[in-house]
C-alpha cells in the first residue's frame, strides 16, 4: 500500500494544480470506499484551494473561506492523477475534484480501501488525525524521543516504529529498510534497545525516507504517481522482498520473518 513516500509524492504532484484553485465541482461516482463518501465534501464547490499538506499518509487540502476542507487516504492500492475533466473515467476512477481551469484531480482505487471526506478546522481534533504520532522528518522525532517511548515495552522494536501512535508513516517496507541500516534485528524488544541505538534508528529512518521521496516512492505493486509515473525506490531496496538473496553487506542470504502479521527482511549476521 502506499506509504509515506508515496503520499508525499503524491502531494508534490497534485499541489502545483489545485492550490489557489477554483473548484468547480466534486464529483462522486462511486460513494462506496472504506467508508461512504459523505455529502459534506460538496462544501468545497465553488471555493478556492488554500493549500495541501500532508499528515501522516493523509493528504489535506485546506479550502479558503471554510473552517476545513477535503481529506484523502489512498489506501492499499489508491492513486491521484492530474487530467482533464472531459477525459472519459477508466474503470475504479470513484471520484473527480474538477477545477475551473478544466482539469481535476482524479482518484483511483481498484480495492476501493481508500478514504475521500471533509475535515472541520482544526484537523488535528478529526478522529482519523487526533492520535497520530509526530511527523519523523521533524524536528520533534528523535532518538531520544523513541528511546522515551520504548521504555518498558517487550513488543518488537518493527511494530514499534510501525505504531502510527509513536510514529507516523513508517510502513512495511521502510520499517525493515531503516532496521537494516541501523543494524538492529525486527524482533529485538524495543524497551531493551540502548539510546545510541535508538538515535541510530530514528536517523535510518530519516534517511530511508528522505530518500525515497526523491526517488519518488517505491512501487511494487500498485503505486503510480501523479503523472501515472511508478517509484524508483523499489530498484534500491536492501532487504525488502530479498529473501534468499545475498546481503549486501556479508552475503549472507537475507531472511523473511512474519512479525505482527507483516512479512519482515533481515540479515542474521547484521542485524542483533
Amino acid at each position: 500500500m502506499p506509504e509515506l513516500p508515496e503520499v508525499e509524492t503524491t502531494l508534490r504532484g497534485i499541489a502545483p494544480f489545485l492550490d489557489h484553485q477554483a473548484v468547480q465541482q466534486i464529483l462522486v461516482r462511486n460513494p462506496s470506499l472504506r467508508w461512504p463518501v459523505p455529502d459534506a465534501v460538496r462544501k468545497a464547490e465553488g471555493l478556492v484551494v488554500k493549500r495541501c499538506r500532508r499528515r501522516a499518509k493523509y493528504l489535506l487540502i485546506e479550502m479558503q473561506g471554510a473552517a476545513g476542507g477535503l481529506l484523502v487516504h489512498l489506501g492499499m492500492s489508491g492513486s491521484l492523477r492530474v487530467c482533464d475533466a472531459d477525459e472519459a473515467p477508466r474503470k475504479h476512477d470513484h471520484f473527480d475534484i474538477v477545477l475551473e481551469s478544466g482539469r481535476c484531480v482524479r482518484f483511483h482505487d481498484p480495492r476501493r480501501f481508500g478514504a475521500f471526506t471533509w475535515w472541520d478546522a482544526p484537523a488535528g481534533q478529526h478522529p482519523l488525525l487526533k492520535n497520530l504520532g509526530p511527523e519523523p522528518l521533524s524536528e520533534t522525532f528523535s532518538g531520544h524521543y523513541l528511546w522515551q517511548r520504548s521504555r518498558g515495552r517487550k513488543g518488537a522494536v518493527k511494530n514499534f516504529i510501525m505504531n502510527g501512535k509513536i510514529v507516523v508513516g513508517v510502513g512495511n517496507i521502510y520499517a525493515s529498510e531503516a532496521l537494516f541500516m541501523a543494524g538492529i534485528h525486527p524482533t529485538r524488544p524495543a524497551g531493551r534497545i540502548s539510546r545510541a541505538r535508538h538515535d541510530a534508528l530514528a536517523a535510518a529512518i530519516r534517511d530511508v525516507l528522505a530518500h525515497a521521496i526523491r526517488r519518488g516512492g517505491t512501487t511494487l505493486r500498485d503505486f503510480l504517481d501523479s503523472e501515472g509515473n511508478p517509484g524508483y525506490f523499489a530498484q534500491e531496496l536492501l532487504v525488502y522482498e530479498r529473501e534468499g538473496q545475498p546481503c549486501l553487506q556479508c552475503s549472507q542470504p537475507i531472511r523473511r520473518k512474519v512479525i505482527g502479521q507483516r512479512s519482515s527482511y533481515y540479515c542474521i549476521c547484521c542485524q542483533r
